[in-house]
């Protein structure tokens, strides 16, 4: 790059840094915008869009982030938008295959006492009450949205391969092999 190419880019953003990803450097320019005029950082998910960006999404991205940040990534956004990595305890918990599969579960068995069969048709989404916070595809407050009609479906595929105990667990509900 000529050096008065590198001029005119210092002149539009002295904070410009070629080897940064665009895409995060613009971000980054929406969301201390969006401070600098008064606007409190965004931190869940939707609180704030500007020109198509979901910047609460991005600074959680970021806090989530922070190994994969560089360092001075990281120093800007937490000397200019006083933006800091996740703790321990806010780091969403990985789910495991059983507690995926209980929750799979136990939406069936609730579909299975509202309608009394295991027929469930492919695209239908059951909704399960759980604790807030338990499932990382929450519908609301305390619900999570469980795809069964699926899982019913790919069940009834791999049904071989599912231990003695799983297949228990459908056959008990009249699950159609």
């Amino acid at each position: 790059m000529t050096e008065a190419r590198r001029d005119e880019l210092d002149a539009i953003d002295p904070g410009w840094c070629p080897v940064w990803d665009t895409g995060w450097q613009r971000c980054y320019r929406l969301v201390q915008n969006h401070v600098q005029a008064g606007g409190t950082l965004p931190t869940a998910e939707g609180d704030v869009v500007v020109q198509g960006e979901d910047l609460g999404r991005w600074v959680t991205a970021q806090r989530f982030g922070w190994e994969q940040l560089l360092p001075v990534q990281q120093w800007v956004l937490e000397n200019t938008l006083k933006v800091t990595p996740a703790e321990e305890d806010e780091r969403p918990v990985k789910r495991t295959q059983d507690s995926k599969w209980a929750a799979n579960l136990a939406a069936a068995r609730q579909f299975h006492a509202r309608e009394g069969h295991l027929r469930v048709p492919r695209k239908h989404v059951e909704h399960l009450a759980v604790e807030p916070g338990a499932s990382e595809r929450q519908g609301g407050d305390g619900e999570a949205v469980v795809r069964l009609g699926t899982w019913i479906d790919n069940a009834r595929r791999r049904g071989d391969r599912l231990t003695e105990e799983r297949r228990a667990d459908l056959d008990a509900l009249g699950m159609r092999w």
